[in-house]
C-alpha cells in the first residue's frame, strides 16, 4: 500500500511535480466494477481522484470492495459520484432511488426532512467508501421547458431552492460526504441540454444575482466543500466563454464576489457543450486557467488514453506559458486539501437507522387531485407508460413508474410502454377492458403525450394520471398524482394510494 502523507505524493513514484499536478487535477471515471490496473497505475503517480457511474456498481457489497481497492494504492482518494437521490441514482441504478429527488422534498418544504434525507443518503454513500457526491442541484428551474434539469431541481422558486440547498449541504456533511453543489452559476432558465450543446441565459445581472446565485450562497454558507461549473454561456457574466472556461464566472464571481475557498470541479468535458466546441484538451485547459481544480470526464470517456490526453495537454500548456504554473499547482493543492477534509471528516449518528426517510418523504410528496370521490381499485389495472426520450443524466437504465409497485399490491396488474403519435390508441388497443393507469413524465414539455392523454381520457374517463415529472400541465383524470419525481419510492408511493394501501 502506497500511503500519502497530508494528500501528498510519494516522492518515489518517478514523476516530477508538473506531472503530479496534472494528474491531480482530474476525475476520470473507468468501466467495470473492479478497478482496472491503469487506474491504479495512475493512483501511484499522483492521480487523487475517481469518478463512479452506475456501469460500475452491482451492490453495495461490491462498492466497497471497489472502494477499497482503490484505497490500497492511494489511501486519501476522492472517491466521487452523481447521486442525487431520485431521477438522477447511481448506487440504485437497476432499481430505482430509495429517496425521492430535490423536487419532491421541494414540495413538502421541510428544511429538516431534506436534511435527514440527505443524511441517510450520505450515510450510504460513505459506508461504501465515497467519499464527494456531485450533488445537489441548486438550480432553480425557473424555465418550465427545461430538458436537463426539471424534478432534479428544489423548484421555481429562488427563496425555497437557497433554504434547501444549503439543508441538503448540511445533511450530506454531516455523514462525512463532500457536497459538490452543481451546476454554477445556476442551469434552470435554459431551454436547450448541455449534454447536447451549449445553453445560452440572457438575463440581466440583477436577475441572475437575486435569482441563480442565491442557491449558491446559501450552500457556500453552509460550507458546501465543492462546487460544480455549468457550461452555459452567460453574456451578462462573459459573453465570449461559458461557465466552466470563464475567468469572469470562476474567478472574480466565485471566488472574488461570493467568497467562495473550496473545490471547483467542471462538469462532464465530454459534454458537446464543451467537446464540440473547444475539445476536451483544450477546454480542460481553459478551465483549470479559468479558475477550475478539478477536470470531471469518464461519463463517456473513460479510459487511460483520456487521462494520458488531459495530463499531457495541462503539462503542455504550462511549457508554453498558457497555463501557469503555479494555478496548475493551486488547483491541485485544494484537491488535496479536500482529500484531507474527508480523512478527517466524522459522521454523525443521530440519523441513523431512518432508513424509511425517502419513502416518508416520497409520500408526502404526492399530491392527489380528485382523491375525494375516488375509489382505490381492487382489481389489476393496464398501466400505460408514455415514455420520453431520457436525459442523459437521468440515463435509461433506471426502472421508473408504478407498475412494478401495482403489481406487488394488486396482484395480475400489466403494462406496456408507449411513445408518439399512436400511444393513446395503441394503449387503448393494448389495455383492453382493464382499467388504465397513464404514467407520464413532464405531460408539458411533450404534445405527443398531451394527445395521447386526449385519446385516453376521451374513451376512457375513469383513466386514472399518474404524473412524475414537473407537474406543469392541468390535473386531469379521474384521479392524478403528482409525484414530483420518478424515483422508486415516488411510485410506491402513488401505488398505495391507487390501491388504497
Amino acid at each position: 500500500m502506497t500511503t500519502f502523507a497530508s494528500g501528498t505524493t510519494a516522492s518515489n513514484s518517478g514523476k516530477d511535480g508538473l506531472t503530479r499536478d496534472a494528474l491531480t487535477v482530474l476525475q476520470p471515471g473507468f468501466t467495470g466494477t473492479t478497478a482496472p490496473d491503469w487506474l491504479l497505475r495512475r493512483l501511484g503517480e499522483g492521480l487523487a481522484s475517481v469518478g463512479l457511474f452506475g456501469r460500475n456498481i452491482a451492490s453495495p457489497e461490491q462498492l466497497a470492495a471497489l472502494t477499497a481497492q482503490l484505497r490500497a494504492e492511494r489511501d486519501d482518494v476522492l472517491v466521487a459520484i452523481d447521486e442525487e437521490g431520485g431521477d438522477v441514482t447511481r448506487l440504485e441504478v437497476r432499481c430505482g432511488s430509495s429517496f425521492p429527488g430535490n423536487h419532491a422534498l421541494g414540495a413538502v418544504d421541510d428544511v429538516e426532512l431534506t436534511r435527514q434525507v440527505a443524511s441517510e443518503l450520505g450515510r450510504r454513500l460513505a459506508a461504501c467508501g465515497v467519499n464527494l457526491n456531485w450533488a445537489p442541484s441548486a438550480d432553480v428551474n425557473s424555465n418550465p421547458a427545461n430538458p436537463v434539469i426539471g424534478v432534479r431541481s428544489f423548484g421555481a422558486d429562488t427563496a425555497l431552492v437557497a433554504r434547501h440547498t444549503a439543508a441538503y449541504v448540511t445533511g450530506l456533511q454531516s455523514a462525512g460526504v463532500a457536497a459538490c453543489t452543481k451546476h454554477f452559476p445556476g442551469h434552470g432558465d435554459t431551454a436547450v441540454d448541455s449534454h447536447h450543446a451549449l445553453p445560452r441565459i440572457d438575463a440581466a445581472l440583477d436577475v441572475l444575482s437575486d435569482r441563480e446565485l442565491s442557491p449558491f450562497r446559501a450552500a457556500i454558507a453552509a460550507g458546501t466543500r465543492a462546487v460544480m461549473s455549468a457550461h452555459i454561456l452567460i453574456p451578462a457574466l462573459d459573453p465570449d466563454h461559458p461557465a466552466t472556461l470563464s475567468r469572469p464566472v470562476l474567478t472574480d464571481l466565485l471566488r472574488g464576489d461570493l467568497g467562495y475557498t473550496g473545490l471547483i470541479v467542471t462538469d462532464g468535458m465530454e459534454m458537446q457543450a464543451i467537446a464540440a466546441t473547444y475539445g476536451i484538451e483544450r477546454g480542460s485547459v481553459l478551465a483549470i486557467t479559468a479558475g477550475a481544480d478539478a477536470i470531471c470526464v469518464g461519463g463517456g470517456l473513460a479510459d487511460d488514453e483520456t487521462v494520458r490526453r488531459l495530463r499531457d495537454a495541462l503539462i503542455a500548456a504550462v511549457r508554453v506559458g498558457e497555463l501557469p504554473e503555479e494555478r496548475l499547482a493551486d488547483a491541485a493543492e485544494r484537491v488535496r486539501e479536500l482529500a484531507r477534509w474527508t480523512a478527517t471528516a466524522t459522521a454523525g449518528t443521530e440519523d441513523e437507522g431512518r432508513t424509511d426517510v425517502g419513502l416518508v418523504a416520497a409520500r408526502r410528496a404526492l399530491r392527489a387531485t380528485g382523491a375525494a370521490d375516488f375509489t382505490p381499485l381492487t382489481e389489476a389495472p393496464y398501466v400505460a407508460a408514455l415514455t420520453p426520450v431520457a436525459n442523459i443524466a437521468v440515463g435509461d437504465e433506471t426502472p421508473w413508474g408504478v407498475a412494478a409497485e401495482l403489481t406487488r399490491l394488486l396482484t395480475g396488474t400489466q403494462t406496456g410502454t408507449f411513445t408518439g403519435e399512436e400511444a393513446g390508441r395503441k394503449a387503448l388497443d393494448a389495455a383492453g377492458p382493464r382499467r388504465i393507469v397513464a404514467v407520464v413524465r413532464d405531460e408539458h414539455r411533450h404534445p405527443w403525450m398531451r394527445r395521447a392523454l386526449d385519446t385516453l381520457l376521451e374513451a376512457r374517463p375513469d383513466t386514472i394520471v399518474v404524473e412524475m415529472g414537473v407537474p406543469q400541465a392541468p390535473p386531469r383524470g379521474a384521479l392524478h398524482i403528482a409525484t414530483h419525481g420518478a424515483a422508486r419510492v415516488c411510485g410506491r408511493a402513488a401505488a398505495e394510494v391507487i390501491a388504497g394501501e
